[in-house]
């Protein structure tokens, strides 16, 4: 009987782990995986509606790091490169099972501003519930554009949108996170704070 030899790693030393993972060694796999799981995990949550969403998006994401592992720069820093991929995946998820929202209105009038004090004392799974509650075309362009820094005009092409429109919903994602925020009660008066808004 042939049994599969388990290539040599020590859990404390990435590169080995890495090394392990590409030689298909279960048990090195394993270990990045727990290793990563609360940082990949995080990323999946801000593209995703529930938590069962975040998971499939999360599977589907280290399943694709495994199989391009040799792809991997080993000079480069392994979060970054596996960010990409679950960015990556979480953007595949939504252009696979979501349509692109185009809302004709949304309630408009004065912008309502919030104290960016504020955001800063809320716990990150209250932020996080916010920002779920966008629609999934309204958090996926926020996300793109806030947290991982794509412009507006990269966005529309990854998307395959009109940039216009992109823009449009990206203005529309703010406004209804501000009154989300209002919602909260996590509101101020008087500030004149919003989310930032990044030209390209």
């Amino acid at each position: 009987m042939f049994f599969r030899k388990s290539s040599p790693f020590a859990d404390n030393d990435l590169l080995s782990v890495i090394r392990a993972c590409r030689a298909n060694d279960p048990r090195a796999q394993r270990t990045l995986f727990k290793q990563f799981f609360g940082y990949a995990k995080s990323i999946c949550l801000r593209y995703s509606s529930s938590v069962e969403e975040a998971e499939d998006v999360l599977n589907e994401g280290f399943l694709k790091a495994f199989q391009h592992l040799d792809s991997y720069d080993e000079t480069l820093p392994f979060k970054a490169w596996l960010r990409t991929i679950l960015v990556n995946t979480a953007i595949s998820h939504y252009r696979k099972n979501h349509r692109f929202e185009q809302h004709a209105s949304l309630e408009t009038g004065e912008q309502v501003a919030f104290d960016v004090d504020v955001v800063d004392q809320m716990a990150a799974e209250d932020i996080l519930a916010l920002v779920q509650q966008l629609t999934p075309t309204y958090r996926t362009v926020f996300m793109m554009h806030v947290v991982d820094g794509y412009s507006l005009h990269e966005i529309a092409g990854i998307l395959s949108h009109n940039e216009a429109t992109v823009r449009s919903n990206f203005a529309r994602a703010r406004q209804k996170l501000q009154v989300l925020l209002k919602e909260a009660q996590y509101f101020k008066s008087g500030s004149t704070a919003s989310i930032p808004y990044h030209e390209n």
